[in-house]
């Protein structure tokens, strides 16, 4: 079928229209894809520098707020050190807003070696209270280092005066530090008031460390060494570090204190530290004036956001009296017996303590209350010493049948002691009667050592010829030293082993020859012995031996010649050897062993 000629153009016409159509809808199609992918393109585009300026302005303000909070603690960290003083009777301390703390303080009733006041805490050397706290993100700062803002000081109307440091913190924090000081009291009472504890203090733990270093205060360095230690309470139990250098903490400590020979500096904690650990160094140079070096650290837990922490400090003498009320166990810091002289803590506390002190209110001189003191304890133990006495003289009035003895069994020792036995057991003689006096003044030397090696009382008080009697007395400095006596001579000490050697010498004249030679050079031995060691001890243990050695000789001599009938003795020895005797049984033990020890030897004598 044909088509007509207007048909065929209908259709080129249509087919012309179609291609024209198409090519433009492509075309078009392919403009908007391009235009969706160029706005895709830019929205990606934009929602990264979004993206960018968003994360850009959260580290900004990080850092910004980060910059803020350092700021905020610059007028803590960059002020200007500014001191208060403070003073009662007895103390003066001056205070520094720079770590809120004592910069210095100074004992007015006692000087130095110097002539200088004590100083407990002296700026001239290392002696602080430190705690970290936080100041910004992962940075912290020493409260040493930082300003306190100090208000004014405040005087109460019961005489106490109270000062208050405050710590300028951005963000609310507060950290206080308040002080109040009574008149008439070695107590200082430190609160620490905080707010905010936990952005102040990481875990609100309070981590604090306390250096201290001791110096020097009496005229003889080497000797306040030995008795320079770090003494603490810990769960309610007295201890001290002497030769140790470390000591842990596992048990809740009340407090610590930095001890030398009659001055202490204590921290005290009301609701205790819970663990800690201090290091103890003692200083061994000769030529230093530093006696030790204390590095202590304690930890305690803060009770909650905001918390008050109850603090005392204790700057002071090592006095018995005044230490016994200022904190459970302090009294024991005063060395009136520990370890093994525990057993003469009872005698000192309970017997020489208070006498003495009772003698001290009647005369003003120590050195008379000491002679006192001496007389006291001679009459309390008299009787012990009248019937030493009393045996000696039966030793004596028994010498003659002793050295006819010693004739008759010639050098047989065995026979000899089996002899003696029987003489004694005869005459009703305790051979060991004359030990008693010297076995009882070992307790009482020994609380009497410790009891004026830490009487602070005594401390720069003279008597005679000493200057000081908690120290040796010196009347002659040598200008050398000589090993284990020292560079001077003390006459105290020097009087006091005269008359042990003249003590001797009567007792070994009251008792049989001795065929031992150790027993027979005893008495000149022991002398140098005593030299060597009373030569260092203070003035008021040698004078009190001094005394109590002439009170011994005046009574051996007065006893012997006015008391004792020495014909009396003799004849009631003889009575006594007169009457039947049953041998007690460590008697006849003790001369089995002998006549065994006779047989051993005869059998060995035998052998070729």
């Amino acid at each position: 079928m044909g088509m007509d000629r207007n048909t065929v153009i209908g259709f080129v016409l249509l087919g012309l229209l179609l291609f024209t159509y198409l090519f433009t809808a492509t075309r078009n199609s392919q403009e908007l894809q391009r235009q969706h992918q160029h706005q895709a393109d830019s929205l990606a585009v934009v929602q990264k520098l979004q993206e960018a300026r968003l994360n850009n302005h959260d580290t900004t303000s990080a850092k910004v707020q980060a910059r803020d909070t350092v700021a905020g603690w610059s007028q803590a960290m960059e002020g200007t050190e500014k001191l208060i003083t403070v003073e009662n009777n007895l103390l003066k301390i001056v205070f520094s807003n720079k770590g809120g703390q004592p910069r210095e303080v100074v004992l007015k009733n006692f000087k130095s070696y110097d002539s200088t006041l004590v100083k407990l805490v002296d700026p001239s050397v290392p002696n602080r209270i430190n705690y970290p706290v936080n100041t910004g993100l992962n940075q912290t700062a020493q409260i040493a280092d930082l300003y306190f803002e100090a208000g004014e000081l405040q005087k109460n109307p019961d005489g106490s005066q109270k000062l208050i440091f405050k710590l300028p913190a951005p963000n609310g924090e507060s950290i206080e530090h308040e002080y109040s000081i009574r008149p008439d009291s070695y107590l200082v009472d430190w609160n620490l008031v905080i707010t905010q504890a936990n952005n102040l203090f990481s875990q609100n733990n309070l981590n604090v460390s306390w250096l201290v270093e001791m110096k020097q205060t009496q005229p003889f360095v080497d000797y306040e060494k030995r008795l320079t230690n770090v003494c603490f309470s810990e769960e309610n139990e007295f201890d001290y570090i002497s030769s140790k250098t470390d000591k842990t903490f596992d048990k809740p400590v009340q407090w610590i204190s930095a001890t030398q020979q009659f001055f202490n500096r204590t921290l005290i904690a009301k609701n205790n530290f819970e663990s800690g650990n201090v290091h103890w160094t003692r200083e061994t140079a000769d030529t230093s004036s530093l006696l030790g070096t204390a590095d202590i650290h304690l930890q305690t837990k803060l009770p909650g956001n905001a918390a008050t922490l109850n603090f005392q400090w204790y700057y002071g003498p090592n006095d018995y009296h005044i230490l016994k009320h200022a904190a459970p166990g302090m009294d024991r810091i005063v060395d009136l017996g520990r370890d093994m002289y525990s057993f003469v803590r009872p005698i000192n506390v309970y017997v020489i303590m208070p006498v003495f002190s009772f003698f001290k209110q009647f005369v003003s001189s120590y050195g008379i209350a000491i002679l006192l003191l001496t007389l006291f304890i001679r009459l309390l133990t008299s009787p012990l010493v009248y019937s030493s006495y009393l045996s000696g003289a039966k030793m004596k009035a028994l010498r003659p049948e002793i050295d006819a003895m010693k004739k008759r069994v010639g050098g047989d020792q065995q026979q000899m002691g089996v002899e003696q036995m029987k003489l004694f057991r005869e005459a009703g003689v305790n051979p060991l009667g004359g030990c008693i006096p010297a076995l009882l003044q070992i307790p009482i030397f020994f609380a009497l050592y410790t009891f004026f090696n830490s009487n602070v009382a005594l401390r720069g008080q003279p008597f005679l010829w000493a200057k000081d009697l908690s120290i040796y007395d010196v009347v002659v400095k040598l200008g050398f030293s000589i090993p284990a006596y020292g560079n001077h001579i003390s006459l105290f000490a020097t009087i006091a082993v005269i008359t042990s050697f003249l003590i001797s010498l009567y007792g070994m004249s009251m008792t049989p020859d001795q065929s031992n030679p150790a027993m027979k050079y005893m008495p000149y031995f022991m002398p140098i012995m005593l030299l060597l060691f009373f030569n260092r001890l203070p003035a008021a243990l040698t004078w009190y031996y001094t005394v109590s050695n002439l009170i011994t000789l005046t009574l051996q001599w007065v006893i012997q010649n006015y008391i004792i009938d020495h014909d009396k003795v003799l004849a009631k020895l003889q009575a006594n050897r007169n009457k039947p005797k049953t041998k007690p049984k460590w008697q006849e033990r003790f001369e089995q062993m002998q006549e065994a020890q006779k047989k051993v030897q005869q059998i060995k004598g035998k052998k070729p």
